[in-house]
This record gives C-alpha cells, structure tokens and sequence, in this order.
C-alpha cells in the first residue's frame, strides 16, 4: 500500500521512476530527468531543461540531481545510465 498516493510530488519528494538511459546524439530523452547515475563512473554529455550542454563526471552508484533532456552519445564514457525522477 501506498501511503503517499494522495500527495503531490514537489521538489523534496523521492523519485518515482527510473529508466535506463542509451545516450543518442540527436533523440531526446523521454522525460526530463531529476537526476542522473551510472553503473560506472565517467563523464556524461548532457544537455539541461534550459538547454545548456556540458559533461558532467558521475562517479558510480551516486545520483547526480540534474534536470537533463539529453545524454549524448558524444563525449559520454559512464556506462550503464540511468534516470531518476518523479512521476
């Protein structure tokens, strides 16, 4: 049982969904995430929900909290990517 199914989400909530990422040149993601992790630590080419691109290192296992609309496949070595956030 869900004891928060009747709460709003809001910015301090836990995350709710996750979803692996296959970082691509050109498709976007299909929500913007709350944060980033990776299997393995690396750098990730993202590009943020103000679009702002950058690379960004992860270290594994740790979320990174970044609004991203994209992980390029481009200049991204972190591997086994996924998103977190909330529904």
């Amino acid at each position: 049982m869900d004891l928060f199914a009747q709460h709003l989400p809001g910015l301090e909530s836990p995350a709710t969904r996750l979803a692996a990422i296959v970082p691509d040149d050109t498709t976007p993601l299909v929500f913007a995430t709350r944060a980033i992790a990776a299997e393995t630590s690396g750098l990730v080419q993202v590009v943020t929900v103000a679009g702002d691109a950058g690379r960004i290192f992860l270290s594994a296992g740790v979320p990174f909290p970044i609004r991203a609309t994209h992980v390029m496949a481009t200049g991204t070595t972190a591997t086994g990517i996924f998103a977190i956030t909330v529904a």
